[in-house]
């Protein structure tokens, strides 16, 4: 079965950055990235997850929250099936754990991948 994984995650100081990766694990024909969104969640403990950004398909749409707007960049590589967040001048609020996402265009729930998370951790 497909997994995504993530790696990246870190301790760095307030205004530095890192990059996170997210690849996939598993038989590679099962997973064909082109048909998936491909999104980065973030979580604190008690809060819910939420959406930090997102990119529909290759050369499509972009989203971003509010909050990381300006200072993170998400891409893509369908061919080689890996998704990376781009993170600078990190802030203790971008604290969290990260995780990666594909959901099908379809949006049926039961094609929907998570990864495991990766903490990223911002010291002031």
């Amino acid at each position: 079965q497909v997994q995504l994984v993530e790696s990246g995650g870190g301790l760095v100081q307030s205004g530095g950055s890192l990059q996170l990766s997210c690849t996939t694990s598993g038989p590679p024909s099962g997973f064909h990235m082109s048909n998936y969104a491909m999104s980065w969640y973030r979580q604190i403990p008690e809060k819910e997850r939420e959406l930090v950004a997102r990119n529909t398909r290759l050369y499509g749409p972009t989203d971003y929250a509010d909050s990381v707007k300006g200072r993170f960049t998400i891409s893509r590589d369908d061919v080689r099936g890996t998704v990376t967040l781009q993170m600078n001048d990190l802030t203790p609020e971008d604290t969290a754990v990260y995780y990666c996402n594909a959901r099908h265009w379809t949006n049926d729930e039961r094609k929907t991948l998570w990864g495991q998370g990766t903490q990223v951790t911002v010291s002031s």
